[in-house]
């Protein structure tokens, strides 16, 4: 039997937009998708219902990480899809403690829907953190390459 290392553990998330790195993220939250089903009763057929795909929803995905030397590259790149720019490509990869690539989900038409930059207040000093919403039509995950 083959030993691995515990592929739930995972330090953060590294996200990259047709290749150019926005940084590393500490939340991500809703990769899924939903497969709506139909009922259909066939005629005749008491003893069952039929279930039929229809359609596939895409869950939006939420990351968040403090404020950090990256987080200029997140905004220009929000301010680009702004501009008119078109649905993209993604990659969001799960790392371990090591550095190394656990799980990594490749994400087609992405497109930022919120950003939500950090909360600053004197009187209570905490961690300033921003969040990025993106939505997309399609996710494919792959096997981490280990490196």
């Amino acid at each position: 039997m083959t030993t691995t290392t515990d592929p739930a553990v995972s330090v953060c998330f590294s996200v990259t937009v047709d290749s150019a790195p926005l940084g590393d993220f500490v939340s991500c939250e809703g990769l899924g998708l939903e497969i709506v089903m139909e009922q259909r009763e066939e005629g005749g057929n008491n003893g069952m219902v039929w279930q039929l795909p229809t359609r596939v929803k895409f869950s939006n995905i939420k990351l968040t990480r403090p404020v950090c030397d990256d987080s200029y590259k997140l905004a220009e790149w929000v301010s680009a899809v702004v501009g008119g720019y078109t649905p993209t490509t993604a990659k969001i990869a799960a790392k371990n403690a090591q550095g190394d690539t656990v799980a990594e989900w490749s994400l087609d038409g992405v497109l930022p829907v919120r950003w939500t930059g950090p909360s600053l207040n004197l009187d209570s000093p905490k961690v300033a953190v921003e969040t990025l919403e993106l939505v997309h039509r399609g996710i494919r995950g792959s096997k981490g390459d280990g490196s």
